[in-house]
């Protein structure tokens, strides 16, 4: 856009320190034995049993994939003969309620070959904080063109241009994790402290403005 006013380009930025929304973590199932189909049922009773236990954990549980399944031979350094199985199978699991996390988090590292590791603290991608950082980074774009005006002695008068200039936000996390071994006697307490999560946002604008006051 053409313009013959003066104008002043400015860069607005906003940070923001919000409560994470979603907690992540995973639960990996391992299974080894010397055949491979008891290998496999091995592990398919692993999985189901946490299964189970996620089944009993809804409406907490908001979401759960499984991926990463795999299962091999175990061979020998000195040639091919097949000694033995391993397995693994991986759940993701996406929890809302905090207050059910530690527990839950814990009764499945209870479980025999079960590991559990995260939690990754989230926002989701539609929090309104996001929006609320972007119009704090307008607002302060604004407010920089209106300081850069008023030291010339002149005023800002039209927005030419607006661009979203902000880096995306990554996922924060707290990594734990636990082994299950079956240990007995019940499940002990786990107070998780969720992470806050930080919301930046920043934007390019392009303002005109009345004539400066030079002299």
């Amino acid at each position: 856009m053409a313009t013959d006013s003066p104008v002043v380009q400015v860069r607005g930025e906003a940070t923001r320190e919000v409560p994470p929304e979603l907690a992540r973590f995973a639960v990996t199932v391992t299974a080894r034995g010397r055949d491979r189909e008891a290998t496999l049922t091995q592990l398919a009773e692993g999985a189901a049993a946490v299964r189970v236990l996620l089944d009993g954990s809804e409406p907490a549980v908001a979401r759960r994939e499984t991926g990463d399944l795999w299962v091999r031979p175990q061979t020998k350094r000195s040639g091919e003969r097949v000694v033995g199985w391993l397995g693994s199978v991986t759940t993701t699991v996406t929890v809302t309620d905090f207050t059910a996390l530690g527990e839950l988090m814990l009764r499945l590292a209870d479980q025999d070959q079960v590991q559990v590791s995260g939690p990754w603290w989230e926002l989701r991608p539609d929090s309104p904080a996001h929006r609320e950082a972007r119009h704090a980074a307008i607002g302060d774009a604004l407010l920089r063109a209106r300081e850069y005006a008023e030291a010339l002695g002149a005023r800002v008068t039209a927005l030419i241009e607006l661009a979203d200039a902000g880096p995306a936000d990554g996922p924060m996390f707290a990594r734990a994790a636990f082994a299950g071994g079956g240990a007995g006697g019940g499940v002990p307490e786990l107070e998780l402290d969720p992470q806050p999560q930080t919301v930046q946002a920043a934007v390019q604008a392009r303002f005109t403005i009345s004539d400066p006051v030079l002299g």
